[in-house]
């Protein structure tokens, strides 16, 4: 299949993709972490270009409910999140046959509609916590891989006691909290890179 990987700059899920013969390119505003087909560019520009899937992480910055309180305090932060809506509907729209869109649990479900399905890296054996929500058009629900024991009460390697994400401020933190993480792009790739 020809895999496009919106808003990928880390090449994780591309290269689970191309591990398994797939024809995948990452696309991202940044350059890729990894050596491997990268488009450099806006990816609208390249939506139309025969994919037959496409994964999106769209940048949650103006769309998690983490930082929606922002909203009202931050001038301009409130076009911000519409411009965001925005980019996720085109994604949404893309005519391309199959589409999975993956973001934190935010304004994506009030705004435009309910996940299909949330997921947990501990569900694929990454010893992590981060609710992911997944929209999906014309893929199945992802089932569970090698899960961990425990449910989502129990914490996990990347939470501290009281459950906040053990990475503290930097600058990279953003960058390093966007990676997907690799169990979870392993059972992307083996489960819808054989429709």
């Amino acid at each position: 299949m020809r895999v496009l990987v919106a808003c990928e700059f880390s090449g994780v899920v591309r290269e689970a993709f191309r591990s398994r013969g797939h024809k995948a390119w990452s696309c991202d505003l940044l350059p890729s972490d990894r050596p491997g087909p990268h488009l450099q560019c806006d990816v609208l520009s390249v939506l139309t270009d025969g994919w037959d899937l496409m994964i999106a992480h769209p940048p949650c910055t103006y769309l998690s409910s983490s930082g929606l309180h922002w909203n009202g305090r931050v001038p301009g932060r409130a076009a911000q999140t519409e411009d965001a809506l925005v980019f996720v509907q085109t994604l949404l729209n893309a005519p391309i046959g199959r589409i999975a869109l993956e973001n934190p649990i935010g304004c994506i479900s009030s705004r435009i509609r309910k996940p299909d399905q949330i997921v947990q890296p501990w569900y694929f054996g990454d010893d992590a916590s981060k609710a992911t929500c997944l929209w999906l058009k014309n893929l199945p629900l992802l089932r569970k891989v090698n899960p961990l024991p425990g449910d989502n009460r129990t914490r996990r390697g990347n939470q501290t006691a009281s459950g906040q994400n053990r990475l503290g401020p930097s600058p990279d933190r953003w960058k390093l909290r966007s990676i997907t993480y690799q169990g979870f792009a392993d059972a992307m790739a083996e489960q819808w890179g054989v429709l």
